[in-house]
Protein backbone atom coordinates (compact mmCIF):
# COMPACT_ATOMS: atom_id res chain seq x y z
CA UNK A 1 0.00 0.00 0.00
CA UNK A 2 1.30 3.46 -0.91
CA UNK A 3 2.33 5.60 2.04
CA UNK A 4 0.03 8.57 2.54
CA UNK A 5 -1.36 11.22 4.89
CA UNK A 6 -5.15 11.47 5.12
CA UNK A 7 -7.46 14.33 6.02
CA UNK A 8 -11.16 14.17 6.79
CA UNK A 9 -12.38 17.20 4.85
CA UNK A 10 -15.51 19.32 5.20
CA UNK A 11 -16.41 22.97 4.54
CA UNK A 12 -15.81 24.21 8.10
CA UNK A 13 -12.83 26.46 8.97
CA UNK A 14 -11.41 23.70 11.13
CA UNK A 15 -11.81 21.18 8.30
CA UNK A 16 -9.94 23.47 5.91
CA UNK A 17 -7.23 24.07 8.54
CA UNK A 18 -6.85 20.31 8.94
CA UNK A 19 -6.46 19.98 5.16
CA UNK A 20 -3.69 22.58 5.10
CA UNK A 21 -1.90 20.89 8.01
CA UNK A 22 -2.13 17.48 6.34
CA UNK A 23 -0.88 18.80 3.00
CA UNK A 24 2.23 20.24 4.66
CA UNK A 25 2.71 17.00 6.57
CA UNK A 26 2.51 14.93 3.39
CA UNK A 27 5.00 17.27 1.67
CA UNK A 28 7.42 16.93 4.59
CA UNK A 29 7.13 13.15 4.56
CA UNK A 30 7.35 12.92 0.78
CA UNK A 31 4.14 10.89 0.70
CA UNK A 32 0.81 11.02 -1.08
CA UNK A 33 -1.92 13.28 0.34
CA UNK A 34 -5.40 11.75 0.48
CA UNK A 35 -8.56 13.83 0.99
CA UNK A 36 -11.70 12.09 2.21
CA UNK A 37 -15.19 13.51 2.55
CA UNK A 38 -17.89 11.27 4.00
CA UNK A 39 -21.43 11.81 2.74
CA UNK A 40 -24.00 10.67 5.31
CA UNK A 41 -27.16 11.90 3.54
CA UNK A 42 -29.48 8.95 2.82
CA UNK A 43 -31.71 8.91 -0.25
CA UNK A 44 -35.26 8.71 1.12
CA UNK A 45 -38.63 10.14 0.12
CA UNK A 46 -38.02 12.89 2.69
CA UNK A 47 -34.63 13.73 1.09
CA UNK A 48 -35.06 13.70 -2.69
CA UNK A 49 -32.32 12.29 -4.89
CA UNK A 50 -31.95 15.63 -6.69
CA UNK A 51 -31.01 17.29 -3.37
CA UNK A 52 -28.47 14.56 -2.66
CA UNK A 53 -26.99 14.95 -6.14
CA UNK A 54 -26.52 18.69 -5.60
CA UNK A 55 -24.67 17.96 -2.35
CA UNK A 56 -22.42 15.47 -4.14
CA UNK A 57 -21.55 18.10 -6.75
CA UNK A 58 -20.85 20.62 -3.99
CA UNK A 59 -18.49 18.32 -2.11
CA UNK A 60 -16.78 17.13 -5.28
CA UNK A 61 -16.03 20.79 -5.99
CA UNK A 62 -14.68 21.21 -2.43
CA UNK A 63 -12.36 18.24 -2.86
CA UNK A 64 -11.22 19.44 -6.28
CA UNK A 65 -10.57 23.04 -5.18
CA UNK A 66 -8.71 21.97 -2.04
CA UNK A 67 -6.57 19.54 -4.04
CA UNK A 68 -5.76 22.20 -6.65
CA UNK A 69 -4.63 24.66 -3.98
CA UNK A 70 -2.39 22.03 -2.36
CA UNK A 71 -0.74 21.29 -5.69
CA UNK A 72 -0.01 25.00 -6.12
CA UNK A 73 1.31 25.36 -2.56
CA UNK A 74 3.36 22.14 -2.67
CA UNK A 75 4.61 21.49 -6.22
CA UNK A 76 5.14 17.81 -6.88
CA UNK A 77 2.73 16.69 -4.14
CA UNK A 78 0.71 13.65 -5.22
CA UNK A 79 -2.95 14.17 -4.30
CA UNK A 80 -5.90 11.79 -4.35
CA UNK A 81 -9.50 12.41 -3.31
CA UNK A 82 -12.35 10.19 -2.22
CA UNK A 83 -16.04 10.98 -1.73
CA UNK A 84 -17.63 8.10 0.17
CA UNK A 85 -21.05 7.36 1.61
CA UNK A 86 -21.60 5.81 4.98
CA UNK A 87 -21.29 6.46 8.68
CA UNK A 88 -18.61 9.11 9.17
CA UNK A 89 -16.95 7.50 12.21
CA UNK A 90 -16.67 4.13 10.47
CA UNK A 91 -15.46 5.49 7.13
CA UNK A 92 -12.92 7.89 8.62
CA UNK A 93 -11.62 5.23 11.02
CA UNK A 94 -11.15 2.87 8.08
CA UNK A 95 -9.31 5.57 6.15
CA UNK A 96 -7.18 6.50 9.18
CA UNK A 97 -6.12 2.90 9.72
CA UNK A 98 -4.65 2.87 6.20
CA UNK A 99 -2.72 6.14 6.64
CA UNK A 100 0.54 7.06 8.36
CA UNK A 101 -1.28 9.92 10.07
CA UNK A 102 -4.72 11.50 9.74
CA UNK A 103 -5.77 15.10 10.34
CA UNK A 104 -9.23 16.16 11.54
CA UNK A 105 -10.57 19.55 12.55
CA UNK A 106 -11.67 20.72 16.00
CA UNK A 107 -13.73 23.85 16.60
CA UNK A 108 -12.97 26.58 19.13
CA UNK A 109 -15.90 27.37 21.44
CA UNK A 110 -14.25 30.11 23.49
CA UNK A 111 -11.07 30.80 25.41
CA UNK A 112 -12.58 29.63 28.69
CA UNK A 113 -14.40 26.59 27.33
CA UNK A 114 -11.68 25.41 24.96
CA UNK A 115 -12.30 23.39 21.79
CA UNK A 116 -15.23 21.26 20.75
CA UNK A 117 -14.21 17.79 19.64
CA UNK A 118 -17.22 16.40 17.79
CA UNK A 119 -18.47 12.89 18.24
CA UNK A 120 -17.02 11.90 14.85
CA UNK A 121 -13.48 13.13 15.61
CA UNK A 122 -13.55 11.71 19.12
CA UNK A 123 -14.87 8.40 17.81
CA UNK A 124 -12.06 8.16 15.25
CA UNK A 125 -9.42 9.10 17.84
CA UNK A 126 -10.70 6.40 20.19
CA UNK A 127 -10.77 3.63 17.57
CA UNK A 128 -8.00 4.08 15.04
CA UNK A 129 -4.72 2.17 15.09
CA UNK A 130 -2.79 5.13 13.64
CA UNK A 131 -2.00 8.64 14.91
CA UNK A 132 -4.70 11.30 14.52
CA UNK A 133 -3.95 15.04 14.66
CA UNK A 134 -6.71 17.42 15.74
CA UNK A 135 -6.16 20.83 14.14
CA UNK A 136 -7.51 24.16 15.38
CA UNK A 137 -9.18 26.54 12.92
CA UNK A 138 -6.77 29.40 13.62
CA UNK A 139 -3.76 27.14 13.04
CA UNK A 140 -3.87 27.41 9.22
CA UNK A 141 -0.71 29.51 9.17
CA UNK A 142 0.62 29.21 12.71
CA UNK A 143 0.81 25.42 12.52
CA UNK A 144 3.11 25.42 9.52
CA UNK A 145 6.07 23.13 10.15
CA UNK A 146 9.23 25.00 10.96
CA UNK A 147 11.79 25.16 8.18
CA UNK A 148 14.62 25.64 10.64
CA UNK A 149 15.34 25.58 14.37
CA UNK A 150 12.87 27.50 16.49
CA UNK A 151 14.31 30.38 18.50
CA UNK A 152 13.03 29.93 22.02
CA UNK A 153 9.75 28.29 20.97
CA UNK A 154 8.54 25.02 22.53
CA UNK A 155 8.42 23.30 19.13
CA UNK A 156 7.01 19.81 19.71
CA UNK A 157 5.64 19.06 23.19
CA UNK A 158 5.42 15.40 24.22
CA UNK A 159 3.44 14.29 27.25
CA UNK A 160 4.99 11.13 28.64
CA UNK A 161 4.10 8.68 31.42
CA UNK A 162 7.32 6.96 32.46
CA UNK A 163 5.41 4.10 34.08
CA UNK A 164 4.23 2.74 30.69
CA UNK A 165 6.36 1.62 27.72
CA UNK A 166 5.25 3.73 24.76
CA UNK A 167 7.70 3.36 21.87
CA UNK A 168 5.18 4.39 19.16
CA UNK A 169 4.53 7.64 21.04
CA UNK A 170 8.24 8.40 21.40
CA UNK A 171 8.96 7.48 17.79
CA UNK A 172 6.21 9.77 16.50
CA UNK A 173 7.38 12.75 18.59
CA UNK A 174 11.08 12.38 17.77
CA UNK A 175 10.36 11.88 14.06
CA UNK A 176 8.16 14.98 14.00
CA UNK A 177 10.85 17.07 15.69
CA UNK A 178 13.58 15.74 13.37
CA UNK A 179 11.45 16.27 10.25
CA UNK A 180 10.73 19.88 11.23
CA UNK A 181 14.19 20.67 12.69
CA UNK A 182 12.43 21.94 15.79
CA UNK A 183 13.06 21.36 19.53
CA UNK A 184 11.30 18.62 21.46
CA UNK A 185 10.10 19.34 24.99
CA UNK A 186 9.24 16.16 26.93
CA UNK A 187 6.95 16.64 29.91
CA UNK A 188 6.30 14.09 32.65
CA UNK A 189 4.15 15.20 35.55
CA UNK A 190 2.51 13.37 38.38
CA UNK A 191 0.52 13.88 41.57
CA UNK A 192 1.24 12.34 44.95
CA UNK A 193 -0.83 9.27 45.69
CA UNK A 194 -3.20 9.54 48.63
CA UNK A 195 -0.95 7.20 50.62
CA UNK A 196 1.87 9.75 50.39
CA UNK A 197 -0.19 12.80 51.35
CA UNK A 198 0.12 12.45 55.12
CA UNK A 199 3.75 11.34 54.87
CA UNK A 200 4.52 14.46 52.87
CA UNK A 201 3.09 16.63 55.66
CA UNK A 202 5.48 15.02 58.16
CA UNK A 203 8.42 14.79 55.77
CA UNK A 204 8.48 17.30 52.86
CA UNK A 205 11.45 15.45 51.37
CA UNK A 206 9.14 12.57 50.41
CA UNK A 207 7.95 14.51 47.37
CA UNK A 208 11.46 15.55 46.35
CA UNK A 209 12.65 11.95 46.54
CA UNK A 210 9.85 10.83 44.25
CA UNK A 211 10.70 13.72 41.95
CA UNK A 212 14.32 12.61 41.64
CA UNK A 213 13.18 9.09 40.85
CA UNK A 214 10.78 10.36 38.16
CA UNK A 215 13.46 12.58 36.61
CA UNK A 216 15.90 9.67 36.47
CA UNK A 217 13.26 7.39 34.94
CA UNK A 218 12.50 10.02 32.30
CA UNK A 219 16.18 10.43 31.44
CA UNK A 220 16.63 6.66 31.10
CA UNK A 221 13.55 6.34 28.90
CA UNK A 222 14.80 9.07 26.56
CA UNK A 223 18.43 7.92 26.42
CA UNK A 224 18.13 5.52 23.42
CA UNK A 225 15.95 8.01 21.52
CA UNK A 226 18.46 10.79 22.01
CA UNK A 227 21.11 8.47 20.57
CA UNK A 228 18.92 7.58 17.58
CA UNK A 229 18.02 11.23 16.89
CA UNK A 230 21.14 13.21 17.84
CA UNK A 231 20.01 16.13 15.67
CA UNK A 232 16.94 16.76 17.87
CA UNK A 233 17.31 19.35 20.64
CA UNK A 234 15.55 17.66 23.58
CA UNK A 235 14.59 19.21 26.91
CA UNK A 236 13.13 17.26 29.82
CA UNK A 237 10.65 18.39 32.46
CA UNK A 238 9.63 16.18 35.37
CA UNK A 239 7.35 18.01 37.77
CA UNK A 240 4.81 17.22 40.47
CA UNK A 241 1.64 18.75 39.04
CA UNK A 242 -1.64 17.63 37.45
CA UNK A 243 -0.57 16.16 34.08
CA UNK A 244 -3.41 17.64 32.02
CA UNK A 245 -2.96 21.22 33.22
CA UNK A 246 0.84 20.98 32.84
CA UNK A 247 0.52 19.86 29.21
CA UNK A 248 -2.10 22.48 28.40
CA UNK A 249 0.22 25.15 29.78
CA UNK A 250 3.17 23.73 27.81
CA UNK A 251 1.08 23.81 24.62
CA UNK A 252 1.13 27.61 24.47
CA UNK A 253 3.18 28.59 21.45
CA UNK A 254 3.92 24.98 20.49
CA UNK A 255 3.82 23.67 16.93
CA UNK A 256 2.28 20.39 18.05
CA UNK A 257 1.40 18.55 21.27
CA UNK A 258 1.81 14.77 21.23
CA UNK A 259 -0.10 12.57 23.68
CA UNK A 260 -0.81 8.87 23.85
CA UNK A 261 -3.85 6.63 23.99
CA UNK A 262 -3.59 3.10 25.29
CA UNK A 263 -5.30 0.96 22.67
CA UNK A 264 -5.58 -2.22 24.75
CA UNK A 265 -8.37 -1.43 27.20
CA UNK A 266 -10.88 -3.98 28.54
CA UNK A 267 -13.83 -1.60 28.09
CA UNK A 268 -13.20 -1.01 24.39
CA UNK A 269 -12.41 2.26 22.59
CA UNK A 270 -11.50 4.89 25.13
CA UNK A 271 -9.58 8.16 25.46
CA UNK A 272 -7.86 8.65 28.83
CA UNK A 273 -8.78 11.62 30.99
CA UNK A 274 -5.42 13.41 30.47
CA UNK A 275 -5.58 13.04 26.68
CA UNK A 276 -9.26 14.04 26.75
CA UNK A 277 -8.42 17.24 28.64
CA UNK A 278 -5.47 18.11 26.39
CA UNK A 279 -7.39 17.72 23.13
CA UNK A 280 -10.12 20.00 24.47
CA UNK A 281 -7.89 22.72 25.91
CA UNK A 282 -4.52 22.72 24.12
CA UNK A 283 -4.01 25.85 22.04
CA UNK A 284 -1.83 23.90 19.58
CA UNK A 285 -2.74 21.00 17.27
CA UNK A 286 -2.83 17.73 19.20
CA UNK A 287 -1.54 14.39 17.91
CA UNK A 288 -3.07 11.36 19.63
CA UNK A 289 -0.88 8.29 19.15
CA UNK A 290 -2.24 4.83 20.05
CA UNK A 291 0.07 2.35 21.77
CA UNK A 292 -0.28 -0.97 23.58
Amino acid sequence: MTRHVTVGLDESPEGIAAAHWAAREAALRGTRWHLVHVEEWPVTPEIPQTFTESLVERYEALLRDTADRARRDHPGLEVTTDLVQGRAVDELTRAANEAEVTALGSREIGRLLGFLIGSVSLGVVARTRSPVVLVRPQETDAAAPSEGPSDGLPGIVLGLDVSHPCDPLLAFAFEQAARRSTPLQVVHSWSLLATYTYAAVLDPDVGSGLGQHAAQALTEMLRPWRAEFPQVDVSETAVMAPPASELVQASRGADLVVVGRRSSRPLGPHVGHVTHAVIHHSSAPVAVVPFE
